[in-house]
C-alpha cells in the first residue's frame, strides 16, 4: 500500500518504499500517519519545482508576500487548538507547551507581516556629479530546509516565514517523527495563498530523505540549507555548503550550563532548574546540561531540588497537570537509555533513586499515563561531575542533568563554557559584578540572568557558537541576513566614465599650514 512522500508543485507524491509510521509516544498503538520517504528523484523534482517559481515570487511585491503571512497567522489562530493538540498527540508535548509552541508560530508571523514593508535599501550619496548609490535586499534562491520533531511549528515558522517574506522559494524536509502535524502546517500555509511550487515538502528519514535533498547542493540545485539537528549531522551539511561557498544556517545541539550563585533567590533558581531541565523531557536543544552550584549552597539546594522533582507529575500528555510527558518517540528513549548505561563512571553519585524507563512495575510516585504502551522516562541527576568525564560536554537531549560545583566566578564562567557547545546559557545571582561579568565572557549565543537556559521570544535572534551552530541566526530583523543578499547599484547619469578615486574633485587646502602654527 503506497503513502505520501511529498508534496511538491500542489501534487501529491505517494510512493511505497521506505514506509514509516508517526506513533503516538503516549500509547504507541496509536498510528498518527503514515508516510514513506521521499527518493533522491522527488527530492530534485521539488527543487526544480521551486527554481521554476521563484521568479515569479520573488517578483511579487514584499508588502503582498507579508499579506500570505497574515493570512498564515490568522488561519493557525483559528486553528490553534487543533494543531496543539496533534502536536501533543504526534510527539508527547504537554498540551500547555503545544499551545505555546503554536503560539510561536503565530507571533513569529505577525512580526514579518510588518517587515514586508521595511525590507530597507539605502540610497548614498556618491563621490562623483550626477551618480546615485543604492543597496537592495535580494532573495537568497531555493531554500532546503531539515528541521527537528521537538518544536514542530515554531521551528519551521523560524526559517520559513522569513524566508518567503524574503522571496525565497522553499523544500522543506520535516522531521520523520511529526510527518502529520508537517502535513497540517503545509496545508495551512497553502491556505493562506502561498503559489503552487513556492513551497514543497518531501518527508522521509534522515538517512533517506535528507542525505538525498542535502546531495543535490553539489548538483546546484539549492542556494541555502538550514538545518536543526545534532552537531554530528551539522558538520556534514556544513562542509557540503562550503565546497560550493554557500553559508548555512545550522542550529544544532547545546550543553548549556546554569550557575547559582550563593546570593541566588533560591526558590526562583529551583523553579528555573526544574523547567530547564525537565520541560519536554528534557528534549530542547536549550535545555539544561550542567547545573553548577556555588559549593556553600549546593547541599541545601541539592536536597531542595531533589524533593520538588519527585513530586513532578509525569503522564499523559492532554492532562492540564502534568509537567512532562513521554519521550518524543522509542528512538529517543532508548538514546537515553544508552546515555545513563555508557556515560556513568564510578565516581558519579546517582541522586534520584528512579532511572531509566517508567514501566509497569517501575513506576513514578505521580504518573498518568500508560507505562506499558508509552515512551515514558524518569528525571535523573548526576552529582560529582567533573569537567574531565564525558558526560560533562555531551548532549544527552533527555530528562538527565548533571551537578557541579565551584568556589570562584572564574571557575563558573571556565565550567560554563568549557564544554565547546555555546548555545544558551543562566546565571542566577544578586551579584551584579557576578551578572555583568558572566552575559560578558559566557561563550553562549543567548543568556539569561535569573531566568532559565530555555525560553526563546519570537523577536529575539536565537542561535549558538561553538558546536552549537556557524553563527547563523534565526528570529528576529537579524534572520533577515541569512535570507537575503545585498546588492549594491551605482547609476551613473552623466553620460560619461567616471572613474572612483580617480576622478573625484576633492577639494585641496589652499594653502600649507605646518604644525603648530595655527
Amino acid at each position: 500500500m503506497k503513502a505520501l512522500s511529498a508534496l511538491i508543485g500542489g501534487r501529491k507524491i505517494e510512493s511505497n518504499e521506505d514506509i514509516f509510521e508517526s506513533l503516538n509516544p503516549a500509547d504507541l498503538r496509536d498510528v498518527v500517519g503514515r508516510y514513506a520517504s521521499a527518493n533522491k528523484k522527488s527530492c530534485r523534482e521539488a527543487c526544480e519545482t521551486a527554481r521554476e517559481a521563484l521568479a515569479g515570487w520573488s517578483a511579487t511585491p514584499a508588502p503582498v508576500r507579508a499579506s500570505v503571512l497574515h493570512n498564515f497567522a490568522q488561519l493557525i489562530e483559528k486553528n490553534k487548538v487543533a494543531l496543539a493538540q496533534l502536536v501533543t498527540r504526534e510527539m508527547g508535548k504537554p498540551i500547555r507547551e503545544a499551545l505555546g509552541d503554536v503560539q510561536e508560530a503565530i507571533d513569529t508571523c505577525l512580526f514579518f507581516v510588518s517587515e514586508g514593508r521595511r525590507l530597507y535599501g539605502h540610497t548614498i550619496p556618491s563621490e562623483m556629479p550626477l551618480k546615485e548609490l543604492f543597496t537592495y535586499r535580494r532573495p537568497v534562491g531555493v531554500f532546503a530546509c531539515i528541521t527537528a520533531g521537538n518544536f514542530p511549528v515554531a521551528v519551521p515558522s523560524w526559517y520559513f516565514i522569513p524566508a518567503l517574506l524574503c522571496g525565497n522559494t522553499c523544500v522543506w524536509k520535516p522531521s520523520e517523527d511529526t510527518p502529520e502535524t508537517s502535513h497540517a502546517f503545509f496545508k495551512l500555509l497553502t491556505a493562506a495563498g502561498v503559489p503552487r511550487g513556492v513551497f514543497n515538502v518531501v518527508f522521509g528519514t534522515g538517512t533517506v530523505t535528507g542525505a538525498a535533498l542535502i546531495d543535490l547542493v553539489d548538483e546546484g540545485l539549492i542556494d541555502k540549507v538550514g538545518f536543526t539537528g545534532s552537531t554530528e549531522v551539522g558538520r556534514r551539511i556544513g562542509e557540503i555548503c562550503g565546497r560550493n561557498l554557500q553559508t548555512p544556517c545550522l542550529e544544532l545541539g547545546g550543553k548549556n550550563p546554569l550557575v547559582v550563585a550563593p546570593d541566588a533567590n533560591i526558590e526562583a533558581a529551583l523553579h528555573g532548574t526544574i523547567w530547564a531541565a525537565f520541560g519536554t523531557a528534557g528534549q530542547r536543544c536549550t535545555s539544561l546540561g550542567n547545573l553548577i552550584l556555588h559549593e556553600s549552597i549546593k547541599k541545601k539546594f541539592v536536597e531542595q531540588l531533589i524533593e520538588k522533582v519527585t513530586s513532578l507529575k509525569i503522564g499523559e500528555p492532554k492532562s492540564d497537570d502534568i509537567f512532562y510527558g513521554p519521550m518524543i518517540s522509542e528512538k529517543f528513549l532508548k538514546s537515553h537509555e544508552a546515555n545513563l548505561a555508557k556515560l556513568l563512571e564510578k565516581h558519579h553519585n546517582i541522586l534520584t533513586i528512579q532511572n531509566g524507563r517508567i514501566t509497569k512495575s517501575n513506576g513514578w510516585r505521580e504518573f498518568s499515563g500508560d507505562a506499558e504502551h508509552g515512551c515514558y522516562a524518569f528525571p535523573t541527576i548526576i552529582d560529582n561531575i567533573q569537567a574531565t568525564d564525558e558526560i560533562y560536554r555531551t548532549e544527552t537531549f533527555g530528562p538527565l542533568i548533571n551537578v557541579m560545583t565551584y568556589e570562584t566566578i572564574d571557575e563558573a564562567i571556565s565550567l560554563a563554557n568549557g564544554t565547546g557547545y555555546g548555545l544558551s546559557s543562566a546565571i542566577y545571582t544578586q551579584n551584579i559584578e557576578f551578572a555583568y561579568r558572566f552575559k560578558t565572557e559566557i561563550k553562549a549565543g543567548m543568556t539569561s540572568i535569573n531566568n532559565s537556559t530555555t525560553g526563546a521570544e519570537a523577536h529575539l535572534p536565537f542561535g549558538g557558537n561553538g558546536k552549537s551552530g556557524n553563527g547563523s541566526r534565526q528570529s528576529g530583523i537579524w534572520v533577515l541576513d541569512q535570507f537575503t543578499r545585498w546588492q549594491s547599484v551605482n547609476w551613473d547619469v552623466s553620460g560619461k566614465l567616471q572613474l572612483a578615486q580617480m576622478d573625484t574633485g576633492y577639494i585641496s587646502p589652499s594653502e600649507t599650514i605646518l604644525p603648530y602654527q595655527f
